[in-house]
């Protein structure tokens, strides 16, 4: 079961507390595995209606989806990652996180599975994620065929990173969250 579909965006933001922190994790599918009260709480979901089912289904549409196949491309390599995501409550609210993805290894030093940490983001890191974002949304939409799209708004994604100055993804996410508002 992919995102789910039947939810309608309903345009409101919902948010959580500063001091909260959303936990999730998946099996290597993605499957959910355990999720937190605070992930329960802010998604609006029942734990039932999340354990087994891939993360996605918190997925909401104005989500780039070149942003979920460079998570997948770092994580599957080992390696962490941080990301703003925009996600949907099953009521169709929305709520941003900052995320921070990182495989799980067994004792043979194979990846067992994957844990994110979410946090409330700084709202000065939408001055560049939310016109990134859009770019990125209308780079998918443009083209006729999903593979395509998502191939051209990862190059996109993958040139805006470059023109940043920082050099890798990792910099300009920390640039953009450790900037403050004046």
């Amino acid at each position: 079961m992919a995102a789910n579909k039947s939810i309608t965006p309903s345009g409101r933001e919902r948010s959580f507390s500063a001091d909260d922190l959303i936990v999730s994790k998946t099996d290597t599918k993605g499957r959910l595995t355990y999720v937190n009260e605070v992930f329960l709480d802010v998604s609006g979901y029942e734990e039932a209606d999340l354990i087994g089912q891939p993360h996605s289904i918190i997925r909401h549409p104005e989500m780039p989806r070149c942003i979920f196949k460079l998570l997948w491309e770092y994580i599957q390599s080992g390696r962490e990652i941080f990301a703003y995501v925009n996600n949907m409550a099953s009521n169709g609210d929305n709520y941003w996180v900052f995320a921070h993805v990182t495989p799980n290894f067994d004792d043979d030093g194979k990846i067992a599975g994957y844990h994110s940490n979410r946090r409330v983001p700084e709202k000065s890191a939408f001055t560049t994620i939310t016109p990134l974002y859009r770019k990125l949304l209308e780079e998918e939409s443009r083209h006729g065929d999903r593979k395509v799209g998502l191939d051209a708004s990862y190059a996109l994604l993958m040139k805006a990173v470059a023109d940043s100055g920082y050099g890798t993804y990792d910099r300009l996410i920390f640039a953009i969250s450790t900037r403050r508002q004046s």
